[in-house]
């Protein structure tokens, strides 16, 4: 390959999205050391549309469509996003150069009065920001009460500690990368709530013509997390899924082989079908597809079909 000397890493302003572009920024430097890595951050339509649901807006792919159109005019080379946030499909002409070693991807348990889900009294109200978090609240602790909220970590820890919410369940590991772990009263096991598609994990997104980057990235891409995910956003993208769609899909590799959970449900009442499968690892998408078809034969598709039609009213 080519030296890889120079590349710009475009990356949502928020928090988060920072602390993801510079730990790639620094892998890139410490493998290629004489490399100059820059990073481009942007404000994308999902940082600016706080007052709605993503559902309601247009979804994840609101967070990535600005990035991607600064790779396309070549003011970036690549851009970095939490697994979880990229669509099912990237546009013609977009690849996944690489998929990082997972963080931890449980939920997180937060608040600053009890410290499980289980000790809430009825009616204590719980925020998320996820239809799947919500789905899986409304089928195991039907007496709370679950509201939907919408900014970055900072601002959704601002709104708990004013009291506007009793608790929230959300992801653990930004919670770790921003070292707020100590807000976190307890991480709720897969059994109780399984985690989305490429939850914990980065993916790396550049040009499909850029041969030369995707070798260079492949020293970050780990074999296992990618098996994983892929299995898991098989699913996902085989039922149409999207954020209007409550779904979790989870794998991991247990005694040489990969485990694979999902289910899918209504957030408004609790419904939830769930499936898994087993197999070896090389075999992640065959494994996903007989999941997928599992769901189906427990009435998946008509499930989502109300979903999807009550989310667009």
């Amino acid at each position: 390959m080519s030296e890889f000397n120079h590349c710009i890493i475009a990356t949502r302003e928020s928090p988060l999205a920072m602390w993801q572009a510079l730990h790639v920024q620094a892998l890139l430097r410490k493998h290629y050391p004489n490399a100059v890595v820059d990073i481009l951050g942007m404000t994308t339509r999902g940082d600016q549309i706080l007052d709605r649901t993503l559902s309601k807006v247009g979804g994840k792919g609101l967070f990535v469509k600005e990035l991607e159109a600064a790779m396309m005019e070549g003011r970036a080379d690549l851009a970095v996003h939490s697994l979880k946030d990229v669509p099912m499909e990237l546009p013609e002409g977009f690849v996944l150069a690489a998929v990082s070693s997972r963080e931890d991807p449980r939920d997180a348990f937060v608040s600053p009065r009890y410290e499980r889900l289980e000790e809430m009294p009825e009616g204590s109200v719980v925020g998320t920001a996820s239809l799947r978090r919500e789905l899986m609240l409304r089928a195991r602790f039907p007496h709370l009460v679950v509201k939907s909220i919408r900014g970055n970590v900072g601002t959704r820890l601002a709104k708990l500690d004013r009291g506007e919410f009793d608790a929230l369940v959300m992801a653990g590991a930004g919670l770790k990368r921003l070292e707020l772990s100590e807000r976190i009263r307890g991480l709720l096991d897969p059994s109780l709530s399984l985690p989305a598609p490429g939850q914990g994990a980065l993916g790396i997104e550049v040009r499909a013509d850029r041969a030369d980057l995707i070798e260079a990235l492949q020293f970050i891409n780990d074999p296992e997390t990618r098996a994983c995910t892929a299995a898991e956003r098989a699913v996902s993208r085989a039922l149409g899924g999207s954020c209007q769609v409550p779904l979790a899909a989870y794998a991991i590799v247990s005694g040489g082989e990969l485990w694979l959970r999902a289910h899918v449900g209504d957030h408004r009442t609790g419904e939830m079908l769930c499936a898994e499968g087993r197999g070896a690892v090389a075999d992640h998408l065959a494994i996903a597809e007989a999941v997928v078809a599992d769901l189906r034969g427990q009435g998946a598709d008509a499930l989502l079909e109300r979903v999807l039609c009550a989310t667009a009213q």
